[in-house]
Formats: structure tokens, C-alpha cells, sequence
């Protein structure tokens, strides 16, 4: 009997759940995560150009898709092959190798970009920030979404788009009207508070639908409006 092709957001959500996997069990996953969040951090900080990002973006996205094929790889080996087996060392050495080739050039990607900035710390690299305050807002929901993933890794509730502690979605909502809020110039109380608005709406949907319940709505509100507050206060 044929098998039924799985609905695309619960496609979605499996391979989400691949991801929350390898962070609640590899140790490396998690560094290359944290690690990832502050290469992010630091590449808007000191204002890098289009192309850097998109290397420094490429670099990590290796890295930590190498490190999931290894783990892939590895429960593989494990299920197939109970006991030793010289061709599975084989197999396992190369999947942490291609991990290793990963980093290796992740670290010198990294250091093409962000080495002379570091070296030499400049004000006028940091108040550059306000004049993209869009690029700020791509960056502190990016980093609402990992402390959202990283949350549900620790706690273990729910699945990556439906349920668990926190609500991503809330978290996403209140860090967009806290963006808003900071980038709008003209009209900002009426545009602020309608983006609130639609933000609480988002909210109310997650828990009248029985995905969340108050208490994780609340929470993902709290994570998304102090991390996006937080990096335009001290970024802006």
C-alpha cells in the first residue's frame, strides 16, 4: 500500500525536529550553534558588506550541515552494524572529517572577515547600525528563532512548530512589533500599537487553538521583546 506524501508544514516540522535532535544530543552541535549566534552578532556589529555575510552565512550553514549528516551517518552505522566493523570506522571517520573540513574553513572564512575589525574596535562601526535598522531587525529575529530552538531543545516540550515551551510564534510576533516600534519614524504610537496588536492576535490564535498554553505564549513574548529590545538599545 502506497504511502500517503506527509502534509508540507508537517514536512516542515520533521525536519525541524532533526535539527532540535542533534541539539538535544550532540555536544558539538550545540557549540557550532552557540558559536554560529555570535558570528551573527559580531558580523553586524562591525558592519559587514553584503558579500562577507553571505560568506560568513554560507561558512556556517556547512558547518552545521555537516555536523547533522554526520550524526545521520553515525546512527546509520550504529543500526545497521551492531558490532565492529572496519568498513563502518571507515564510513564514521569520514563524516567527522567532512565536519572537520567544515570548520577548518568556517574558522578561516571567519577570520578573513572579522579579524581586522576586531583588531581595531571603532564607535563609528557601531553607530553605523542605525543607519540599517532593517538589518538589525533580519538579525534579532534570527536570533529570537535560536534561543526559540534552543529553548525546546533544553526542555524537550512539544515539536519545533507546534507546542512546547516557548511559542516560537509569539516569540517572532512580539519581536516584530518591537522592531517596528524602534524603526518607524513617523506615526510610530499608531503603527506600534497596531503591530501590538497583531502581535497579541498571533498570540491568542496559539492558545484558543490548544497548541499553547498561556504560560508558553507569554514566555515566547518575553524571549522575542527583551532579545530584539535588547539588540537595539545597545546596537541602534
Amino acid at each position: 500500500m502506497a504511502t500517503r506524501t506527509p502534509p508540507v508544514f508537517q514536512s516542515f516540522n520533521y525536519a525541524f525536529e532533526g535539527v532540535i535532535h542533534a541539539l538535544r544530543t550532540q555536544r558539538n552541535m550545540r557549540i557550532h550553534f552557540a558559536i554560529a549566534a555570535t558570528v551573527l552578532v559580531l558580523a553586524f556589529i562591525y558592519d559587514v558588506t553584503r558579500l562577507e555575510l553571505i560568506a560568513l552565512m554560507i561558512s556556517i550553514a556547512f558547518v552545521l550541515i555537516a555536523e547533522m549528516v554526520n550524526t545521520a551517518v553515525e546512527a546509520t552505522i550504529d543500526l545497521s552494524t551492531p558490532s565492529f566493523d572496519p568498513l563502518a570506522k571507515v564510513a564514521k571517520d569520514m563524516a567527522a572529517g567532512a565536519v572537520l573540513i567544515a570548520s577548518v574553513n568556517a574558522v578561516a572564512v571567519g577570520y578573513l572577515v572579522l579579524a581586522d575589525r576586531l583588531a581595531r574596535p571603532s564607535a563609528r562601526l557601531v553607530n553605523a547600525l542605525g543607519d540599517a535598522p532593517i538589518s538589525l531587525t533580519l538579525i534579532a529575529l534570527v536570533l529570537t528563532l535560536m534561543v526559540v530552538i534552543a529553548v525546546k531543545a533544553i526542555t524537550g516540550r512539544g515539536t519545533p512548530l507546534r507546542g512546547g515551551l516557548p511559542s516560537g510564534h509569539a516569540a517572532l510576533a512580539f519581536g516584530g512589533w518591537t522592531a517596528i516600534t524602534f524603526i518607524t519614524t513617523e506615526h510610530r504610537i499608531v503603527i506600534s500599537f497596531v503591530a501590538l496588536i497583531m502581535a497579541l492576535l498571533v498570540s491568542q490564535t496559539r492558545v484558543e487553538s490548544g497548541i499553547h498554553s498561556t504560560f508558553e505564549v507569554a514566555l515566547g513574548a518575553v524571549i522575542g521583546t527583551l532579545v530584539t529590545l535588547i539588540l537595539f538599545q545597545v546596537f541602534r
